[in-house]
């Protein structure tokens, strides 16, 4: 594969103005990546506006949820905000999906907190009904667990990878993982895109990644356990854009998500790769 068939998203949180928003999207256009995402958290900036604001600060950018929490929503209310941003982006949107984890926020927006399995049950029953009444819109399911993973592999255009420390056993999560999809999407595995999110990166000169955000999830793992998850880049931008290049070429990995945080870091391995 060529090195012009990545493609590289960022995920921002926050939004402090319009103006900023729009200076936002424009550097990172500029910075070389092609999709800006929102994320689905209640502390987060919300997904449907932002997105528009961004769709309009650009032409060329691509935009995303990375992922909207499936539990927060109903398939035709959905449907429809999903149209009307589809509609004033150009066709640009890429509708990510996941199960949703976090118990508090159901709490807090006074939603029940089903059991794992009946999350992914609403999961499935969303993406249904999102590819009957919206099917132009590109769909990512984003997730670690085989049930959401073989649902993306069935039914999605890309398959969200944790990048996370794997099952009990595994030497090669990462290998696992897509070992798994490519089990359970046949004959679709071809055109289907792999994402991976780089949950931890450097964010100056140390070269060391920011461990922050995979701890919430690993407390307790030593240091060189988290270090050695697929979505934690560290060492150089020619480093990372190695590790990059060889995650294409082991694994078919050519889509590349970036916590904000890190993204002017990885931009520069960006810079290697293009």
């Amino acid at each position: 594969m060529a090195a012009d068939e990545f493609r590289f998203g960022v995920c921002i949180r926050d939004v402090e103005s319009p103006a900023g928003l729009r200076d936002t999207a424009r550097r990172y256009e500029a910075l070389g990546f092609d999709v800006i995402s929102i994320p689905d958290h209640l502390s987060a900036a919300a997904p449907f506006p932002t997105l528009t604001a961004i769709a309009e600060a650009s032409a060329t950018l691509r935009i995303g949820t990375y992922v909207l929490n499936a539990g927060f929503y109903k398939p035709a209310l959905l449907a429809r905000d999903v149209a009307a941003l589809e509609l004033l982006s150009d066709g640009r949107l890429e509708l990510g999906l996941g199960a949703g984890y976090v118990r508090e926020e159901f709490e807090a927006a006074e939603l029940p907190f089903p059991t794992a399995g009946r999350r992914v049950d609403h999961l499935e029953h969303l993406t249904t009904y999102l590819k009957d009444h919206q099917p132009s819109v590109s769909l990512m399911i984003a997730g670690d667990g085989d049930r959401v993973l073989t649902l993306g592999a069935r039914q999605a255009d890309i398959v969200g990878l944790t990048g996370g420390q794997g099952r009990a056993g595994e030497s090669d999560p990462l290998a696992a993982r897509v070992a798994f999809v490519r089990a359970a999407a046949g004959d679709r595995f071809a055109d289907l895109e792999l994402n991976l999110m780089i949950s931890a990166a450097p964010s100056d000169s140390s070269a060391k990644p920011d461990l922050s955000f995979p701890r919430r999830h690993a407390p307790d793992l030593p240091e060189e356990e988290v270090l050695a998850f697929p979505g934690v880049m560290s060492g150089s931008p020619r480093d990372i854009a190695d590790t990059l290049r060889d995650y294409r070429d082991r694994y078919e990995i050519t889509y590349i998500t970036v916590l904000a945080p890190f993204a002017d870091y990885v931009a520069k391995a960006i810079a290697e790769l293009r």
